[in-house]
């Protein structure tokens, strides 16, 4: 299975509780539900195809639990997503959960590296990861994610946590979707290419 990270992030990068004002609160975030605003019918039509691709969904515990209490208790029969997100194979890293009760779900107790690279290798389409930006962060530093999907929001937060902090080496990634919904949201999809590149500046004439 190919792995691919699914995050929604503000203008400057913050990945922290995009759906209502007390969705994640960690840290004293007080600034949540900045992407509800900006959600229109191409956001969710886009995002409904991404998650079509799904074979298992990935989570970090936090991510987890905060799902698992709220997707079981959504019954409306025309949300696209609900369905496929209880149904799914769940895989949680973690060291500290023994089981979860959002069935079906798998506890991945051991090194995360090793635990999501056991998972890649078995046949299949995606193995999604929602939310879980630090899950996330730690996979694409080790070049696990192949693929990068993101909704941008068109503003600025200004405190929370970011999505794109991890301690491991330059990633580069190519942009092969993109486009914008009306109400301003940019979706953007990257494939992994390995490490970033780098060049120096020499001028025009050596770029073009």
């Amino acid at each position: 299975m190919r792995v691919a990270l699914t995050q929604f992030v503000s203008l400057d990068g913050v990945s922290q509780g995009p759906g209502s004002p007390d969705e994640d609160t960690t840290g004293g975030f007080t600034r949540g539900g900045w992407l509800v605003p900006h959600i229109d019918e191409r956001f969710v039509e886009r995002t409904s195809q991404w998650l079509d691709h799904a074979d298992g969904l990935l989570f970090g515990r936090c991510t987890y639990e905060a799902f698992a209490r709220d997707w079981p208790q959504i019954t409306d029969p025309n949300d696209p997503y609900t369905e496929r997100m209880n149904s799914l194979p769940k895989y949680v890293v973690s060291r500290t959960l023994t089981e979860g009760d959002w069935e079906p779900t798998a506890v991945l107790s051991a090194d995360p590296i090793e635990s999501v690279g056991a998972l890649k290798a078995r046949p299949g389409r995606e193995l999604q990861v929602h939310g879980s930006a630090r899950l996330g962060n730690t996979l694409l530093a080790a070049g696990l994610v192949d693929t990068v999907r993101l909704a941008v929001a068109p503003t600025v937060v200004g405190s929370g946590r970011r999505l794109l902090e991890h301690p491991g080496g330059a990633v580069g990634l190519r942009l092969v979707e993109y486009e914008a919904t009306p109400s301003g949201l940019l979706l953007l999809q990257y494939e992994y290419t390995g490490p970033a590149a780098t060049a120096a500046y020499e001028g025009v004439t050596d770029l073009i």
